[in-house]
């Protein structure tokens, strides 16, 4: 599925590629909804219909991502409920070993991410992750999301790749569509995100659940 011989850096998504996307999905869609409803006298199915609609006004922005805007929003503390249910944050299957062999065939690894900065500290402070990676670069250092077209301009001048031997994981479709405008040559998505859903339709894209059968040396079929 992947000729290494032609890549040189691999750019990777975090949430949902690296890790398990179940952390966020259970944070957003049931936790939040709680804490949401909890403070302003209503049902969980009518705080999940709020929040919903103020999330979905917002997507494919940098507010969309952003912790300090849903707090304000939601009047909620969102980076402390975070951290309430952290023993959720978890890697994807075979990630750390794909990690390893990526670095030790001399391909550089760099993770690219929409995540907020607090929500990025404290995954990596669960994980270790930035140990495995040579690089970490944020949308909001940016001040746009990876959506933008603009995201992938900022980002080679900080880390310059060349797009034609640059590999993309990512989990989002637009991420991907993304980058494939921008001309970044070696695209893959991932099959199921969330552990705890069913597998995903990846439409044009290629996709790959177990990182174990893209391994850097793994003999292709």
């Amino acid at each position: 599925m992947l000729d290494w011989n032609k890549i040189d850096t691999v750019l990777l998504d975090m949430d949902g590629t690296l890790l398990d996307l179940h952390f966020d999905t259970y944070f957003w869609l049931t936790h939040v909804p709680e804490k949401f409803a909890e403070k302003n006298s209503l049902t969980p199915d009518e705080a999940y219909r709020e929040i919903l609609k103020r999330v979905r006004a917002h997507e494919g922005t940098l507010n969309f991502y952003c912790l300090d805007f849903w707090s304000d929003n939601l009047q909620l503390d969102i980076a402390g409920l975070k951290n309430d249910v952290s023993h959720k944050i978890a890697y994807r299957p075979q990630v750390t070993n794909f990690l390893e062999q990526v670095r030790q065939h001399n391909k550089r690894s760099v993770i690219v991410t929409n995540a907020h900065r607090d929500s990025l500290d404290l995954k990596l402070e669960k994980t270790g992750l930035g140990e495995c990676v040579d690089a970490i670069f944020c949308s909001h250092d940016f001040r746009r999301p990876k959506e933008d077209p603009d995201f992938w301009l900022n980002l080679q001048q900080h880390e310059p790749f060349k797009e034609r031997s640059t590999l993309l994981i990512d989990d989002s479709l637009p991420v991907l569509r993304s980058a494939r405008d921008f001309g970044i040559a070696h695209l893959l998505t991932i099959t199921q995100p969330d552990s705890q859903q069913a597998p995903r339709e990846t439409e044009e894209f290629l996709s790959v659940d177990d990182f174990a059968d893209i391994l850097p040396g793994k003999k292709r079929d």
